[in-house]
């Protein structure tokens, strides 16, 4: 609070809303509980969120995206109330996020990377930010995820030996794409898009903050008024 952070908090993959067993949803919302307890004992607000993915398909990606709205009932107040719906790089894009908040009104938090990984509808970025943003309250600041696919080569060790691959498309890079972030910059500048936070998913972690920084400054100098 002294600093003026807005935390939020991205449980890991072992949280399963639209899994069919009763189980591990049980499990899900435990673990969901007990990290908004955790936020309510801090005494943060509204905006300090549990970010969460709606999770697996299943075998049938249209049914657990439903059972995954059914589920959503059986997380108590405390953790729903700081819910927050991200888009995945596989299964569940944009467009499967807006059918869930038209029937949770769940917050949406759009991830840069996943979305130029999965959107069949063929949304551009700016659209995709657009209508994620409006499933926010008028009092609350948004925020979005932004990383870069990563180029470098993988190192993989397999029974004493080495191998290189090539690399994912959708994994994190360790530093960050200046250029498309600024692009994203400009672009949201020019739509008039209500002010948000990015949080920014890179390997190098604060460095990646401090570099991308300093490349602003010197690329897009008209930019740094504006972002802060």
């Amino acid at each position: 609070r002294q600093y003026r952070i807005r935390l939020s908090m991205h449980p890991a993959y072992y949280i399963q809303l639209s899994s069919p067993d009763a189980e591990r949803v049980a499990r899900s919302c435990q673990e969901l509980t007990v990290a908004a307890t955790l936020f309510d004992a801090m005494g943060l607000g509204p905006e300090t969120l549990l970010v969460v993915h709606v999770g697996g398909v299943y075998g049938d990606a249209v049914a657990s995206r439903e059972r995954f709205v059914r589920n959503l009932e059986k997380v108590p107040t405390l953790a729903r109330q700081r819910l927050a719906l991200e888009n995945d790089d596989r299964h569940y894009g944009v467009q499967d996020l807006l059918w869930i908040h038209q029937r949770t009104g769940l917050r949406l938090v759009l991830d840069t990377l996943h979305h130029r990984c999965l959107n069949p509808a063929g949304e551009s970025q700016i659209e995709a930010l657009r209508a994620v943003l409006a499933t926010w309250p008028a009092h609350q600041q948004p925020k979005i995820h932004f990383s870069s696919p990563r180029t470098a080569l993988r190192e993989l060790y397999r029974q004493g030996q080495r191998y290189l691959q090539a690399p994912l498309p959708n994994q994190h890079s360790d530093f960050l794409d200046p250029f498309d972030f600024i692009d994203v910059l400009r672009a949201a500048r020019r739509a008039e898009l209500r002010p948000f936070d990015i949080m920014l998913e890179a390997k190098a972690k604060d460095l990646a903050l401090l570099r991308l920084r300093e490349q602003i400054a010197k690329f897009a100098p008209d930019l740094v008024a504006w972002i802060q």
